[in-house]
């Protein structure tokens, strides 16, 4: 594999915040992530910068004013004064009021987004947020641990630049979020692999879910049952994704690397090994594409960390060592201390080599239906946008505020998508800061 060119974006205070005694999503494990990707010294190999932080108007870009003011204002203790908001927007047991919630969901956001302003700007190759793919959140409400949907605010700054944007997501559960938004579009197709069946969260995801209107067909769905190993696993997500390469011919992908698809995660039932779920992370490297790199779900911390730190090395097509290296989280992974501990099989793999095969052959049907790859008016871009060596605008706020083509919120819920929103001028990550490393 060519080496690519790599930006990592970590704030310091996002694996600060706690949902709560006893909830399962726990932002520490983005420390212990960092912790090790730093200690493996692959700092050396990618740029890793310190990210802007969304705004209210950058997260009312896909959510509703109503909702994010609510966010921005709720806190543990007044949330006796919004008893009627929360159950509206969905906010309560699984999604928890917390301290700092609104800085929570502005640092995981804004890293998504500058990472997308990054790519647009062709300031790197691969932009790599591991706090970030929050897949389930709403445009009116949270939903599954998600606020704000970071996913989807990255993907309309993206369709600035990029006529087709494909959006892939590995987590465990279905990306429901990202689907219902992008549901009427032919600019973005969204492809999930997920387990459905027996009331499975969030329920949805079932291979009929199509897209609608416009965006028919551009819905991918391959739903999985439990168990399922490395070898069924990569048996149907590599030709799923050539046939969607070939028939969309995206421009760029946003990938979602859900790490509760591993096996041993306190909410999963599928038994991939962190090698066989770094598989499809490789497989989508090489297809060469700008490409955003997200997190996302992943219970269980120890394996979250060794996850998301071996990918960034497959990322950065740097060999590393499978004995881990001392860090201040280094008990965390004990007894064995190695970075691709031995799968236990929990569940028996129920995915038979037939029921998998035919799951190919519905899509490369549905596949057939789409033609050709939509084409899209693009305009063009004036020269003194682009280059990441031009002086960008002060701020990544003055910047969006001054994008008269940046997609309304209501553009990605109603399929829009449109031309006309394909070529603002980006968010400029002006101010972003390179953090400082220590070897």
């Amino acid at each position: 594999m060519s080496k690519k060119s790599v930006m990592y974006f970590w704030d310091p205070d996002v694996g600060n915040f706690h949902y709560g005694p006893g909830h399962p999503m726990k932002p520490q494990r983005l420390s212990v992530t960092h912790s090790l990707v730093m200690h493996y010294g692959l700092y050396k190999k990618m740029q890793v910068f310190r990210p802007y932080r969304a705004s209210s108007h950058d997260m009312c870009r896909f959510h509703s004013d109503e909702y994010i003011d609510f966010l921005e204002r709720v806190t543990p203790q007044n949330i006796q004064t919004f008893t009627k908001s929360l159950s509206h927007f969905n906010v309560g047991d699984d999604c928890p009021v917390f301290d700092g919630l609104y800085d929570f969901c502005s640092m995981y956001t804004g890293a998504s987004l500058e990472g997308a302003v990054k790519l647009n700007n062709e300031c790197c190759d691969i932009a790599i947020n591991w706090s970030g793919g929050l897949h389930h959140a709403k445009k009116f409400e949270a939903s599954g641990f998600c606020y704000v949907n970071d996913i989807v605010i990255a993907i309309l700054e993206l369709l600035k630049y990029h006529p087709r944007v494909l959006y892939i997501d590995i987590d465990i559960h279905h990306g429901d979020g990202v689907q219902e938004a992008f549901y009427l579009t032919d600019r973005v197709m969204t492809v999930s692999f997920h387990k459905y069946g027996n009331y499975f969260f969030p329920g949805t995801g079932d291979m009929y879910e199509l897209g609608a209107e416009s965006g028919r067909y551009y819905s991918v769905n391959v739903p999985l049952k439990e168990g399922i190993d490395d070898a069924s696993y990569f048996q149907v997500f590599k030709p799923v994704i050539q046939g969607v390469m070939e028939f969309f011919q995206p421009s760029c992908i946003v990938l979602q690397c859900g790490a509760d698809s591993l096996a041993g995660d306190r909410l999963g039932c599928f038994n991939l090994s962190i090698r066989g779920h770094g598989e499809c992370v490789k497989f989508i490297r090489e297809l060469g594409l700008p490409t955003l790199v997200l997190g996302g779900g992943g219970y269980t911390v120890r394996n979250v960390a060794r996850a998301w730190t071996y990918e960034t090395a497959l990322l950065l097509d740097e060999p590393v060592s499978s004995e881990i290296p001392y860090n201040e989280y280094f008990e965390y992974f004990a007894p064995d201390f190695t970075l691709h501990p031995e799968v236990v099989t929990r569940q028996e793999n129920a995915n038979s080599k037939q029921y998998l095969e035919a799951i190919v052959r519905a899509v490369a049907e549905n596949l057939k239906c789409l033609v050709h790859a939509p084409s899209v008016q693009m305009h063009h871009v004036p020269p003194d946008m682009l280059p990441c060596s031009r002086k960008p605008p002060a701020s990544p706020a003055a910047a969006t505020d001054g994008a008269t083509s940046t997609p309304p919120a209501t553009d990605a819920m109603s399929g829009a998508a449109s031309p006309s929103g394909s070529a603002g001028t980006p968010a400029s990550s002006g101010n972003t800061t390179p953090l400082a490393v220590e070897a």
